[in-house]
């Protein structure tokens, strides 16, 4: 009989294959340590959360196996560290400045918060529905009602809003790969396109009446307007700094106008990044993290990128209830009707980190696959019996909303 491996196997085999920049030939054709860390902690998301699809307790040997993996790849943080100034008093008495070493400031700083959003996180997705959801159906309102309190005001949101700044941040810090510079081509309005640019070159420019005529119906488009814009921003950046004209990124727009079209391009891409906030890593990203080489902001920008993912998973799952609760307050509606596609935003996560379920077409109440609130929420009903408990379920919800 086979046995189990052991934790000290599987960090010999975690810890062997990031030395070996995923090359298991051993030829030195492995990738950064850096990359090998990232794709470490995306992976290990994907693998743990990925078929995570209803709002549903997490198993206990999951979300056990989370902790325990993701704390041997944070573990590498704490051996990255500065010298920093510090006082020694001497056996004479005489105060001496000395240096120490302590974690680098940003590691410091933004481990313990993203570990706090972590730990905000990961019972929220065992609770949810533990508390109240699955124990009856008819406690579905009172279920639904904390849900939305949580999806609103609450720790889903507080772990999406958190992870998505420090990510951002972390990501402005990276250098710019010098294969992107050069991938781009020498002038803003050759990256916009002409129409994209006389809108941002205006006189008057308004970033919603700009967002509002552009062509966002598909994530494709929303992508590819993302990627327009971050070029430029850094075309733009680049001439401020080689104002002098010496450069071949000269040009005769002046410095002043061009750090105009460079602000609202960044309120453009910041409105961007909270309309849509599931839409896939750009191109400037995606090149970032390729060809970062700090292992710091490598595991800074992975660990952030999957509490964001999953935050966003969460918020999805929370706004299909709410929808499938807010077909029972009008008599009209059926309950078993599928949520349409309200919107056009993009649901996918940033990335290889786990993505929320593609949209599905409504179908009608007569569709053999359609679905009710019990299916949303995981509830299993035997066949013989769901007629019955639908209807007295309906029921329920109708007694409750009369008392609103």
């Amino acid at each position: 009989m086979d046995r189990q491996p052991s934790d000290m196997d599987l960090m010999k085999e975690r810890f062997a294959k990031l030395l070996l920049g995923e090359d298991m030939s051993g030829g030195g054709k492995g990738v950064s340590s850096a990359l090998a860390l990232s794709n470490a902690i995306t992976n290990l998301a994907a693998s743990v959360f990925g078929e995570q699809r209803k709002l549903e307790p997490m198993a206990a040997d999951r979300k056990a196996r989370w902790k325990k993996e993701i704390d041997w790849l944070l573990s590498v943080t704490d051996y990255i560290v500065e010298f920093v100034p510090s006082q020694q008093k001497s056996k004479d008495g005489t105060n001496m400045e000395i240096m120490v070493t302590q974690q680098r400031r940003d590691l410091l700083m933004d481990i313990p918060a993203l570990r706090k959003l972590d730990a905000m996180l990961i019972p929220e997705r065992r609770q949810m529905v533990a508390t109240d959801c699955q124990s009856s159906p008819r406690r579905a309102i009172g279920c639904i009602a904390k849900m939305y309190a949580i999806s609103k005001g609450g720790s889903v949101n507080q772990v999406l809003k958190a992870s998505m700044a420090i990510n951002a941040q972390i990501l402005s810090e990276m250098e710019i790969p010098e294969n992107y510079i050069e991938s781009l081509p020498k002038n803003g309005r050759s990256s916009l396109g002409d129409s994209i640019y006389k809108s941002i070159t205006v006189e008057f420019f308004n970033p919603e009446d700009f967002l509002s005529n552009m062509d966002m119906s598909t994530e494709h488009k929303v992508l590819d307007l993302k990627n327009r814009i971050e070029a430029s921003i850094v075309i733009w950046k680049r001439k401020m700094h080689h104002k002098d004209g010496k450069s071949s990124w000269g040009s005769a727009v002046s410095l002043e106008k061009r750090e105009l079209f460079e602000e609202r391009a960044e309120t453009i891409l910041l409105l961007l990044k909270q309309r849509f906030p599931g839409i896939p890593q750009s191109a400037l990203d995606i090149s970032k993290i390729q060809y970062n080489r700090d292992v710091g902001y490598a595991i800074l920008e992975s660990y952030s990128r999957v509490l964001e993912s999953l935050a966003n998973t969460v918020m999805s799952r929370i706004e299909d209830v709410l929808y499938a609760d807010s077909l029972t307050q009008d008599p009209s509606l059926e309950l078993c009707k599928l949520k349409p596609s309200t919107d056009s935003s993009p649901t996918e996560a940033q990335g290889s980190s786990p993505t929320t379920e593609d949209s599905e077409v409504p179908r009608t109440a007569d569709s053999p696959t359609s679905r009710t609130l019990s299916d949303f929420m995981g509830w299993n009903f035997d066949q013989g019996e769901t007629a019955i408990n639908k209807k007295s379920l309906d029921g329920q919800f109708r007694k409750v909303l009369q008392r609103r």
